[in-house]
């Protein structure tokens, strides 16, 4: 299966792993399938690999869970 998605850099990557186990939650910005750009805070929940692409799911304020594709992240900031 061939891909556009391009690989993170491993600081980032950890700054994900470390937000998820000490439950932080992480003021994201990022670019929706559409196109669109939103920004939200969220509870990071998991980091996933499918495809050769790596996802973070995460649970928005009104307890949705949102599947981010890691390369659309455009910011993270901890809170």
């Amino acid at each position: 299966m061939t891909t556009d998605y391009t690989p993170i850099d491993c600081a980032s990557y950890s700054e994900y792993e470390a937000a998820i186990v000490q439950h932080r939650r992480l003021r994201l910005s990022w670019r929706q399938p559409d196109g669109q750009l939103r920004i939200e805070v969220v509870r990071p929940i998991d980091l996933e690999t499918r495809h050769r692409e790596e996802f973070l799911r995460a649970e928005t304020r009104d307890r949705n869970t949102v599947e981010l594709r890691l390369d659309q992240i455009i910011k993270a900031e901890a809170l």
